[in-house]
């Protein structure tokens, strides 16, 4: 197995026991499981018809975020957009809460580039919890791995938001306060308030949005089907794909990852293709690559 550097090999070596939780790593951690912790606030703020609303609109703006902006534009550039373009549309994942770009984007490199080996650090083989988190609470998950985005380091706006990406869900849980509080002032027969909307907008779609991105690393490496001979054990989960807008054909992913389109077959649903395709007939994205014909023969 190849390493990226000498301290990448020993980080990857290390027994799990032996490893020491850092301040840093515990500023990783504790968000994640305060987030986790305060999904049971909905049975105390109640809910409202408004509240479920903005929760599906948030959790699809985040879920599109990543999938699409972390994932297909930064991660793989399998379509181009301007600059404010993409700022927007990485800003829509730092929404969810799953870290910086770069720090995303360095990991999901790594992993198609050690898939299901000994250095991939989220690698089923390992256990199903410890590929869909478990692998987030190892001190192994704090290298950013700035070799691999190197590309994406020459833009200060991404670089900004990987350093302050918590101000920006902060600010929006702020946003979501006063938008709920004018609406329990304005429609007071809603039973909305601040508190309601923070916990369905901030906290429940946040750790929702986890989950369904989560499972590709999880179960589309352990259940589903398979159609290319690749060295991972990636998966197609129909299931998955509904739940992340289509990144669940997550083998066609692995075999072919500068695709814009992961659903390879007319029948492989994938709502983010039909998303970026309207937003190039409007002229937002273009250049949307897709897998050569012989793929589908």
């Amino acid at each position: 197995m190849v390493y990226d550097t000498p301290e990448m090999a020993t980080i990857v070596r290390a027994p799990e026991h032996v490893a020491r939780f850092s301040p840093r790593h515990l500023a990783f951690v504790v968000p994640l499981v305060l987030l986790h912790a305060g999904c049971g606030l909905v049975f105390v703020v109640g809910y409202s018809t408004f509240a479920t609303t903005v929760f599906l609109l948030t959790g699809a703006v985040q879920l599109f975020g990543i999938t699409a902006g972390y994932h297909r534009l930064l991660a793989h550039r399998s379509f181009e957009t301007s600059r404010p373009g993409q700022f927007v549309i990485t800003l829509f994942g730092t929404l969810a809460g799953q870290n910086g770009p770069l720090w995303w984007v360095g990991h999901h490199r790594y992993h198609h580039k050690y898939s299901d080996g000994d250095a991939d650090v989220h690698s089923p083989r390992l256990g199903l919890f410890w590929s869909h988190m478990g692998w987030l609470f190892s001190p192994r998950s704090i290298p950013a791995r700035k070799g691999l985005v190197a590309d994406l380091e020459q833009f200060p706006e991404l670089r900004l938001l990987d350093r302050y990406g918590y101000v920006v869900s902060v600010g929006y849980a702020l946003a979501m306060y006063g938008l709920g509080e004018a609406w329990r002032v304005l429609h007071p027969g809603t039973a909305t308030s601040g508190a309601q909307l923070v916990v369905w907008t901030s906290v429940l779609s946040t750790v929702c949005v986890y989950h369904c991105v989560w499972s590709a690393n999880s179960f589309c490496h352990r259940f589903g089907t398979r159609r290319f001979a690749t060295r991972d054990d990636s998966r197609n989960n129909f299931v998955v794909s509904l739940l992340t807008f289509g990144d669940g054909w997550h083998h066609n992913h692995h075999y072919y990852p500068a695709s814009a389109r992961h659903g390879f077959r007319w029948w492989e649903i994938d709502v983010n293709y039909a998303i970026l395709k309207v937003l190039a007939w409007v002229g937002i994205v273009w250049d949307l690559k897709l897998p050569p014909p012989a793929i589908h023969r």
